[in-house]
């Protein structure tokens, strides 16, 4: 068989064809995205998306940190839909509007993260299975928290009128933030809600302060099953 050439910057297609070849075993972007794969997008400097460029950059790649982001690309959506990311500069941005679509075939992954997620697959480290004899919910199982849940779980974090907003239902509140799915029940008190989208909405639409929503997923009761994925969408966005 011919050994394929990894690119320095390889399509999914590209990528899983390589890690099939070298470990023997059938490769999907799913479960590249799940094995920890970093994927990028390939950006041309335009006035519409002029925040994720500095100093003069005119390209750059965009990388696909948001858990949801991820989410989207794993469901085989058949697109790449980024809403927070890194700009240029290395600082965490939440795309305007309803982000940024572009084909699949715009998703790239870099050849040095290729590589070093082969040697931890070839060359794995000791798992402490003591630890985790009880069976765990992952965040991303999770629906989401009712409005009075909500409400309690961020009290004080900031001025912005919690009850209002999810009440409209609009920007972070809305199907196209926060909001995931309706109670199976019904009616008008029957919505969910995401936190760890919520909280990220609330610091970058509302301005509340990142400390105040630290704080409330160390302490909250109510926010203990979304710890991991917003302690982890915080080292994936550098906070």
């Amino acid at each position: 068989m011919t050994s394929l050439t990894l690119p320095y910057r390889a399509t999914a297609t590209e990528a899983c064809a390589w890690l099939a070849q070298q470990t023997g075993t059938p490769w999907t972007l799913a479960r590249l995205l799940e094995q920890g794969g970093l994927p990028f997008i390939w950006l041309d400097y335009s006035a519409a998306w002029a925040e994720l460029f500095h100093d003069g950059v005119t390209r750059y790649a965009a990388p696909v940190v948001f858990i949801e982001d991820k989410q989207h690309l794993a469901a085989g959506a058949g697109d790449v839909w980024l809403r927070f990311t890194r700009d240029s500069g290395n600082l965490p941005i939440e795309l305007k509007g309803q982000g940024l679509r572009v084909p699949l075939d715009g998703l790239h992954f870099q050849e040095r993260d290729l590589l070093r997620l082969l040697k931890e697959l070839q060359h794995p480290q000791p798992v402490d299975t003591a630890a985790d004899k009880a069976p765990v919910v992952l965040p991303s199982a999770l629906k989401g928290l009712g409005r009075e849940q909500i409400l309690i779980a961020f009290a004080g974090v900031g001025k912005v009128d919690l009850d209002q907003g999810m009440a409209s239902g609009v920007g972070i509140f809305g199907d196209d933030g926060a909001r995931v799915r309706k109670n199976s029940r019904g009616g008008k008190n029957s919505h969910l809600w995401h936190p760890v989208t919520l909280a990220f909405g609330l610091h970058d639409v509302h301005r509340v302060p990142m400390a105040h929503l630290k704080k409330a997923f160390a302490t909250q009761p109510l926010l203990r099953d979304w710890k991991a994925d917003w302690l982890e969408s915080l080292r994936l966005l550098g906070e």
